[in-house]
């Protein structure tokens, strides 16, 4: 079931940067966020509603500076044509809540050739269970 709150509740749910790059669009500084270079074994849910988002399976070293996936668990991201800042990109949500979790790029690894860059403090990291 879709997600829909108001600015207020998701002001008092989330951090500041959380709010600020989730429901507002905005990015953190690249080699600052706590999963850029992270390698636990899970899966990656979105910050505001839970829902999970990407498997430690396709993370990679983009070098970027932010965590990057060549795929998306099925359904779980929307993608959104985005202008803003002078270029032309295309912008990830999480499909259930809406939330801006970064960008995705043609210029990723096989076998899809994608690169989601995604911001950190939009990702929950959940641990695989043995």
């Amino acid at each position: 079931m879709k997600v829909e709150k108001t600015e207020q509740e998701w002001r008092e749910e989330l951090s500041p940067e959380a709010f600020y790059v989730c429901r507002q669009h905005g990015t953190e500084a690249p080699f600052s966020g706590k999963y850029y270079d992270f390698k636990g074994d899970g899966i990656y849910r979105c910050t505001c509603c839970k829902t999970p988002l990407f498997t430690s399976d396709t993370k990679f070293d983009s070098g970027t500076g932010w965590p990057s996936y060549y795929e998306a668990i099925k359904g779980a991201i929307k993608e959104v044509h985005d202008t803003s800042h002078g270029m032309t990109r295309v912008e990830v949500r999480c499909a259930n809540c809406d939330a801006h979790l970064g960008h995705v790029f043609p210029d990723g690894p096989q076998p899809t050739g994608l690169r989601y860059c995604i911001n950190s403090v939009c990702l929950d990291f959940e641990e695989e269970e043995n």
